[in-house]
């Protein structure tokens, strides 16, 4: 059947709608396309299809640079234009404020980031390691299974190369020593400190240290090589350990004018240049004094913390990451600035932290707990920025705060995954007189 597509959907897919009113989502597609498709589920109101034939092109509709694009998950919109791009990422996080949150939010339009490919301090890859043989690569879009993949251009463009590179690496060593038991690779690097760290994410057991030391660091110029020993499903991340191969162990980054050193399993934002962008924003959006007590749940290694500590009179920082704690820790000491750091559940631990006067909250995916909400509000934070890399989450939040007596003040999508369907956003809350 012939259809025109309308929008993007978060998620990745393109939507247009049947001849019987049905939506369907359409992988590939670019707003504006008139396309010839297929069905390949029926899910009831909805259906999912894929393109057979374009028969006319959007005008939003470009030439994907990347070879693997179509096969590797890890990108959807390389084919669509970054101005529409970046307006469907502002309607995303809009829809979901009116579907899911019931407010009404007007979303500044998505601050864009420069550049659009190379922008990324971090890829992590699958490795599997079959009959002797190691593969690195991304997961086909929905699948389990890997596509290898040899260069990612969304890597700077010194280290593109660098999956090709680890993967022979990686096969000399497992030649030499036998299976390595690899789970994950992860590449950081750093335009502004030129340190590049290689994280072999491994089951316990056996493993040649030394060596995969020497390889690695020569195959992509690491100054820092680490082994991050996971138990359990690696999706869950349960860590047992970090064993530093080679260098320091951590790898350094410049955000927002401070040095930040960040061990592989903590999180850090993947781009380094909008992240500047989010904090800059952030800071003018609660406007911190000196008197001020201000709150940071979820602090994470620092990245709102350590600013914040330099202009607030007083800061508290809750987090649940022992790797991230030392981190913090670590990065409040080079910035010369204090905050209290407090470790464990954001829900159990902030009941009992007192009344603040902002708060910055930056939770992950799954968004903020009940209950820590309530706790939140209890706090009496006249201002309070929720930053989240889920707009669905962040709109059922936003309408937990608005029952607490908090006002959405503004909202505004930040593009830090350029080519992704994923949109960073700072909600911004004020409480209500009275």
């Amino acid at each position: 059947m012939r259809v025109t597509i309308e929008s993007l959907a978060h998620g990745g897919d393109a939507v247009a709608r049947l001849d019987d009113g049905r939506v369907a989502f359409v992988r590939g597609g670019c707003p504006g396309d008139l396309v010839e498709i297929e069905l390949t589920a029926d899910h009831g109101t909805r259906v999912a299809a894929r393109i057979t034939e374009i028969v006319e092109s959007s005008p939003e509709r470009v030439e994907p640079p990347c070879p693997y694009f179509g096969t590797c998950g890890g990108c959807q919109w390389q084919h669509v234009s970054e101005r529409a791009q970046h307006a469907a990422k502002t309607r995303i996080v809009s829809d979901a404020f009116r579907r899911i949150g019931k407010l009404s939010a007007d979303v500044t339009p998505a601050v864009a980031s420069s550049p659009a490919y190379g922008y990324r301090n971090k890829v992590e890859f699958v490795a599997e390691e079959v009959d002797g043989t190691v593969r690195i690569g991304l997961n086909r879009r929905g699948e389990s299974s890997l596509v290898p993949i040899d260069r990612c251009l969304l890597l700077p463009p010194a280290l593109q190369g660098a999956p090709g590179s680890l993967v022979g690496a990686l096969r000399y060593l497992s030649g030499r020593h036998g299976a390595l038991g690899l789970q994950r690779i992860g590449i950081r690097v750093s335009r502004r400190t030129g340190h590049v760290e290689a994280a072999l994410w491994t089951k316990p057991g056996p493993f040649p240290r030394q060596m995969a030391a020497k390889v690695l660091a020569d195959a992509i110029g690491a100054s820092s090589v680490v082994r991050v020993l996971v138990k359990g499903p690696i999706k869950e991340r349960a860590v047992a350990g970090v064993e530093v191969l080679h260098g320091r162990g951590y790898w350094t980054e410049i955000l927002a004018g401070h040095k930040m050193a960040i061990s592989a399993p903590s999180f850090f934002q993947v781009n380094t240049a909008a992240a500047d962008s989010l904090v800059s924003h952030v800071l003018d959006a609660v406007r911190p004094q000196e008197e001020d007590r201000v709150l940071d749940l979820y602090a994470g290694t620092g990245t709102f913390t350590v600013p914040l500590a330099s202009r607030a009179g007083e800061v508290i920082a809750v987090e649940g990451s022992r790797h991230a704690i030392a981190d913090l820790r670590r990065n409040l000491e080079h910035a010369g600035v204090s905050a209290d750091v407090v470790g464990g559940d954001a829900g159990r631990e902030l009941p009992a932290l007192g009344t603040f006067d902002l708060a910055v909250v930056d939770p992950p995916r799954t968004g903020i707990q009940p209950r820590t909400l309530e706790a939140l509000a209890d706090t009496g934070a006249r201002r309070v920025a929720y930053v989240s890399c889920d707009p669905a989450t962040l709109a059922r939040d936003a309408a937990c705060l608005a029952v607490a007596g908090y006002e959405v003040e503004s909202v505004t999508a930040h593009d830090l995954f350029p080519q992704t369907y994923h949109v960073e956003s700072v909600a911004v809350f004020r409480r209500r007189s009275g």
